[in-house]
């Protein structure tokens, strides 16, 4: 996005911003800029975030349904006591 600029033109950029904003206003327009770019990078980490979620659940899932099907029986031990004594 910026590569084309250049250094020459980096410093004529910010020469402007000084003119235009002064320089009592510039470090509150760097520190809103800054913070505003934090806010967005979480935001994208958190979307991404819960891609990597939704595609490890279904997999989760399917592993305990398969757990599910060969899981042995459990028998309480007085069924087994009365059958065996009948």
């Amino acid at each position: 996005m910026f590569s084309n600029i250049g250094f020459p033109g980096l410093i004529l950029i910010l020469a402007i911003a000084l003119i235009i904003f002064g320089p009592s206003k510039l470090p509150d327009i760097g520190r809103a800029f800054g913070k505003t770019l934090k806010e967005f990078k979480s935001a994208t980490k958190g979307l991404t975030d819960d891609d990597d979620d939704d595609h490890k659940a279904p997999k989760q899932i399917e592993l305990t349904k398969t757990e599910q099907l060969q899981a042995p029986q459990h028998v309480p031990t007085d069924a087994v006591v009365k059958a065996e004594s009948k």
